[in-house]
């Protein structure tokens, strides 16, 4: 597949891509690249590849979710400059 001039203003106009003289030829030759690789892509046999359910999930162990450092307000705001309780005070940003 490869994409003529007139495609490529499309896509350029869809994308609000000002392109100026002479750019529309040079990314009509890129984009025209690109689809060949995703074209050489498609011709690989993938019959035998198992899908991944995300990047080393299988490899990555489950720990469990449990709350291990809560109830510790006054130790985390100890070095808070200002507090409204268990809270940190910070100033009103209003204009």
């Amino acid at each position: 597949m490869s994409l003529d001039l007139q495609t490529v203003r499309r896509v350029a106009s869809l994308a609000r891509l000002h392109l100026e003289e002479g750019e529309d030829q040079r990314l009509q030759a890129e984009l025209n690249g690109i689809l060949g690789w995703i074209e050489q892509l498609q011709e690989v046999d993938t019959a035998d590849v198992e899908p991944l359910a995300g990047a080393g999930a299988s490899a990555m162990p489950m720990r469990e979710d449990v709350v291990t450092d809560g109830g510790q307000a006054a130790a985390v705001l100890a070095n808070a400059p200002d507090r409204a309780g268990d809270f940190f005070a910070v100033p009103k940003v209003v204009e």
